[in-house]
């Protein structure tokens, strides 16, 4: 298909997908599915007079209508001055594929769901608990007329719970995410994050709505990354509809912030050699004590904007090239995390947000109930605290931060998070 391509284009682009993934579902404590589902494809790209044409199709074998179906779509895609795909280049030694969790057995699945489901009802024994497991096997390959041609395999396996708890009109409820490409016992670390999170819920107490401090957990965390996320964005940096647009140099937060891009961090399903465009990957840092020092973009917007692309191109079969993170994190500081907390003498600790990404994300606006939440008093969690919600800005919060914790966790898949205390926000109470 790429000689076919080249043979009528200034430059081409083939990508190619292959996965075979197995998952388990438990809904309400009991096995509810097991789907085992393979998925195979290829997509074109094509430079065409400086336009951009696109095909895609799941039947591997229907490469000349794949051909036909690209070189229409340049005629009216989008003018690219200056595109050029990547010539064969370097990338990390990464490891994301580990043979033992990629056999993984249908079985064996489902004993990991009995057995995270056992913990946590050892937790609370009224809860309910649903669990999605998936181990998949994933190729993907890119070639193109510049002479690149790079293949990735992982074995990622992810782990979804939510959790339910209903006594009478008192809810709780609790989700999480954990992937990873190693085989190791990372699951079950996670799984006493929830079950510590259940336990902390037993007790309620109540709060007067006021401005106070307010201590972020690395699953809370993401309505402040979310924001900065996008402002990082450089297709948002190009449409100059991020915030930071421009203003590299400049110190924008507190210095305390200190985050980095990093896909070249063995064991993470974020991680590769190269991106979905075959560009070399490395570790980029984005702020760096408080200082903006750059964005993400992949060679579209790093064309458009002017800049060398930062191997940040990812892909589905059927969609484009974007600019996305692979693992965001936020270093940690200096205290610890039991150190943070003693000296809060009133305040409140967010486990978890409802409505996270909505609103104007990319302003930095946030005004959200919180799903989860516990009182601080005099460097102590005292209890549970419902119908709280909380609202600020990013770009005013962060400009001041109490403590950022050594300690920090993966959640949501590509995040690395600590507990980030911020001095003051609006705290408010349902009737007050």
């Amino acid at each position: 298909m790429l000689k076919q391509l080249t043979q009528q284009a200034e430059q081409a682009e083939v990508f190619e997908i292959q996965s075979e993934s197995t998952s388990i579902k438990f809904e309400a404590n009991r096995l509810k599915t097991f789907v085992v589902k393979e998925t195979r494809g290829m997509a074109a790209r094509v430079v065409v007079d400086g336009r951009l044409g696109f095909a895609a199709s799941s039947d591997v074998d229907a490469t000349d209508k794949i051909v036909a179906n690209a070189l229409e779509s340049a005629r009216h895609g989008d003018a690219l001055a200056a595109f050029n795909f990547p010539t064969p280049q370097a990338g990390p030694e990464v490891q994301v594929y580990d043979p033992e969790l990629a056999a993984l057995s249908s079985g064996r699945l489902i004993e990991m769901g009995k057995e995270m489901i056992a913990a946590i009802l050892e937790a609370d024994p009224d809860t309910h608990v649903n669990v999605d497991l998936e181990r998949k096997v994933a190729r993907t390959t890119v070639r193109n007329s510049a002479g690149t041609e790079v293949t990735e395999e992982k074995a990622p396996l992810s782990i979804m719970i939510a959790v339910e708890r209903v006594r009478g009109d008192d809810v709780v409820v609790i989700f999480d995410y954990f992937n990873t490409t190693v085989k190791d016992e990372g699951h079950r670390a996670f799984v006493r994050r929830i079950a510590d999170k259940l336990r902390l819920a037993q007790r309620a107490t109540t709060l007067a709505s006021r401005r106070m401090p307010v201590l972020f957990s690395p699953t809370a965390a993401p309505v402040l990354g979310l924001p900065l996320q996008q402002g990082l964005n450089g297709k948002n940096v190009y449409r100059g509809v991020s915030p930071m647009a421009g203003r590299e140099g400049e110190r924008l937060f507190d210095e305390k912030l200190s985050i980095v891009d990093d896909p070249t961090l063995d064991g993470r399903p974020g991680s590769s050699s190269h991106d979905d465009e075959g560009v070399g990957r490395q570790r980029r840092v984005l702020v760096e004590r408080g200082e903006l020092r750059g964005f993400i973009y992949d060679l579209k917007t790093a064309t458009q904007a002017g800049v060398e692309p930062t191997g940040h191109g990812a892909r589905t079969l059927f969609g484009l090239p974007t600019p996305s993170f692979s693992n965001f994190i936020v270093e940690g500081g200096e205290m610890s995390l039991a150190d943070v907390i003693a000296e809060i003498k009133d305040g409140l600790l967010v486990e978890s947000i409802l409505g996270v990404g909505q609103g104007n994300v990319i302003s930095g606006d946030f005004s959200n109930n919180l799903d989860l939440a516990f009182k601080i008093e005099n460097g102590e969690i005292v209890g549970r605290v419902k119908d709280i919600s909380i609202a600020g800005n990013i770009y005013e919060d962060l400009r001041r931060i109490e403590a950022i914790s050594r300690e920090s966790e993966w959640v949501y898949g590509g995040l690395r998070l600590p507990y980030i205390l911020l001095p003051e926000l609006n705290v408010v109470t349902k009737g007050q």
